[in-house]
């Protein structure tokens, strides 16, 4: 189950990652631009994307995972269910990270798990 706590944990490595509220809810942003946000009215997160045919796709992958709301229709974010599987939650929120870090923050970012990877 992942939970804010557990967001966050997974988020760490992310430079400029800034632990936040939006619209009253926890939040994680990056130099103020909103990564997610943990939902006010239903048990599920606010994941922002590149774009809504990744919405669509994600949906249509996994659409006990994912869903929006009318309120998203034609907004590049997704409701995450918190059950949904905890690698692929990482994964789409250090894409959500790459869309608004700086260049020069991921590529330390790659470079370190670059080097992390070849001292495995």
């Amino acid at each position: 189950m992942i939970t804010f706590k557990r967001i966050v944990a997974m988020a760490k490595d992310l430079p400029d990652i800034e632990v936040s509220t939006s619209y009253g809810t926890p939040a994680l942003k990056v130099r103020k631009k909103l990564l997610l946000r943990m939902h006010d009215k239903q048990d599920a997160i606010v994941l922002m994307l590149d774009s809504v045919a990744q919405q669509q796709e994600l949906i249509a992958q996994d659409p006990m995972g994912f869903y929006i709301t009318d309120h998203y229709t034609g907004y590049a974010a997704v409701l995450v269910r918190p059950t949904v599987e905890e690698a692929l939650f990482k994964e789409l929120l250090q894409r959500s990270w790459r869309r608004v870090a700086k260049k020069s923050d991921i590529a330390a970012f790659d470079a370190a798990r670059a080097n992390a990877s070849r001292s495995d």
